[in-house]
């Protein structure tokens, strides 16, 4: 029965299903930053693959079903994008401007810091694209020489902070503009960001949609002349 379930997909699924709820339903009685569906639902997944001793690898034949779903969600953002488009003509010079000083800032930083502390450039490429979509960052990552797993982990974690402190930081240094707190979660936190940034407002939401295709680009192009 147990070797049945480890290698059937929905041992997976279901847990990852199950671990998201449980975030869900904890930030709506907590109200925490900290308590982010997604920051609790790895953690929990993470317990419970080291309490019942299950191998990643069975848990990743029906988590990498979820991992393919990545492409077509940010596809659809496009959909927020053109309800939003007015405001995005309107707009367009800022947010080409915003676009690209967060790639420069992304990319600029993180080897900044890498040579500051003497990172190795294998490590050093795969933190280059941490701001942008997994897609994205895992190609320019190996393309650099760098590690798909690390650059995946990096973007994750950038996500995730992004997620959680975005609202704060918009307080904390006075952002009210819709259309730059979208930018600045979109340009620096990506997909993760931007699910925060739509449950802030739609304007923010599409902007900071826009920062991911516009800042995924930008960040493929600067990684060649690296």
């Amino acid at each position: 029965m147990a070797d049945t379930l480890l290698s059937s997909p929905f041992l997976g699924l279901f847990l990852s299903a199950a671990a998201w709820c449980a975030g869900c339903w904890l930030q709506k009685k907590t109200g925490l930053l900290l308590c982010n569906p997604l920051l609790i639902a790895a953690a929990l997944i993470i317990a419970a693959l080291s309490l019942l001793r299950i191998p990643y690898e069975s848990y990743a034949l029906g988590g990498d079903f979820i991992k393919l779903m990545l492409g077509p969600v940010t596809a659809v953002l496009a959909l927020n994008i053109y309800n939003q488009r007015d405001i995005l003509r309107e707009n367009f010079l800022p947010v080409l401007a915003g676009c690209l000083a967060g790639s420069l800032t992304s990319v600029g930083s993180v080897l900044l810091l890498c040579r500051l502390f003497r990172v190795e450039e294998t490590l050093t490429a795969s933190l280059l694209p941490k701001s942008v979509t997994t897609a994205i960052a895992i190609g320019v990552a190996e393309s650099q020489g760098g590690v798909g797993g690390i650059a995946a982990a990096a973007v994750i974690i950038t996500g995730l902070i992004g997620a959680v402190l975005a609202p704060l930081f918009a307080r904390v240094f006075h952002v009210t503009q819709p259309v730059a707190e979208g930018l600045a979660i979109g340009a620096c936190s990506h997909a993760l960001g931007t699910a925060r940034a739509m449950e802030i407002g739609q304007v923010q939401g599409a902007m900071s949609s826009i920062a991911i295709c516009v800042c995924g680009i930008m960040t493929s192009v600067l990684a060649l002349f690296l």
